[in-house]
């Protein structure tokens, strides 16, 4: 891609225009962290943790907490993060204050992932006015910008549900892709995971044919920001990926993938999805082909 830029700038928000912006009665805010803690001895990768400790102890000024695993996921589903239906997604976002006519800001810590999750869903519900920042809390913080611990204040709000079902994928789009010349397949997660070094999610490799664009390295490690377009766009290229082709992305869970999707979406590809469980459910089901280097 010549001359990489981003094509969606008010997808991506500074810290000074959220400073700038933050009494904007039509603006909503909203912390999006969750940890994962490795766990070897468990039956599950890693054990999920809320944010909302650290949200409670400080926060960008006004701005209110979602909870991924808490409220916005399928809460008897085996694998950790399943999408709820558009409608209850929908139904869940208003709650916290999300109406049609809002502009959202969504921001996390130590990763923008978990912002670019929900930033993912808010599009596969049909809403676009959403935002990321750039650098996250962390970078809020170096900034020396304040935070609050008083709660959030958003009255409930009405949002449509307006959904977009090809955003997200299943185990049988990534199955029927394997193969086919018009899908790129890529795989978020980090090397040693693609290439099946770690076991993590269970049986270790990849869906087959499918390329390696690790999220964390279109993060800056000291700033959280996210990677430049020439960098951006320069990892997928180099990895084969198309604008012309379907991408289908995925990592453990479907979070990391949709920060690959974030970037990928800016720098101007318009046929982009995310498995949802990603290798939770692949890694675990001896029917579905994996293959390691």
């Amino acid at each position: 891609m010549s001359d990489p830029q981003f094509h969606h700038p008010e997808a991506l928000v500074s810290g000074d225009w959220l400073a700038a912006n933050l009494s904007n009665p039509e603006l909503r805010v909203f912390d999006c962290t969750t940890y994962l803690e490795l766990d070897e001895s468990a039956d599950r990768p890693y054990r999920v943790v809320s944010g909302r400790a650290d949200y409670d102890a400080g926060h960008i000024p006004g701005s209110g907490f979602l909870d991924l695993q808490g409220e916005f996921s399928v809460a008897d589903s085996p694998y950790r993060f399943t999408l709820p239906s558009p409608q209850d997604a929908a139904a869940a976002f208003a709650r916290h204050g999300i109406s049609d006519g809002a502009r959202i800001v969504l921001y996390s810590r130590k990763t923008s992932m978990w912002a670019t999750r929900f930033w993912w869903m808010l599009r596969w519900v049909g809403f676009d006015a959403a935002g990321i920042l750039d650098g996250g809390y962390d970078k809020w913080v170096a900034d020396g910008r304040a935070v609050s611990t008083e709660p959030c204040a958003y009255p409930a709000g009405n949002l449509t549900a307006n959904p977009r079902p090809s955003l997200f994928v299943g185990k049988d789009e990534m199955l029927a892709a394997i193969g086919d010349a018009g899908v790129c397949t890529i795989n978020a997660l980090a090397p040693d995971l693609h290439s099946g070094e770690s076991p993590r999610y269970g049986r270790p490799g990849r869906i087959p044919g499918s390329v390696n664009v690790p999220a964390m390295s279109l993060l800056d490690s000291e700033t959280k920001e996210v990677a430049a377009p020439e960098a951006a766009a320069g990892a997928f290229t180099a990895a084969g990926a198309n604008p012309d082709q379907r991408i289908l992305a995925y990592c453990g869970g479907g979070i990391a993938a949709t920060y690959d999707a974030f970037l990928l979406y800016q720098l101007g590809y318009q046929d982009i999805a995310v498995y949802d469980n990603s290798m939770s459910e692949w890694a675990t089901e001896d029917s579905l082909p994996i293959e390691t280097d």
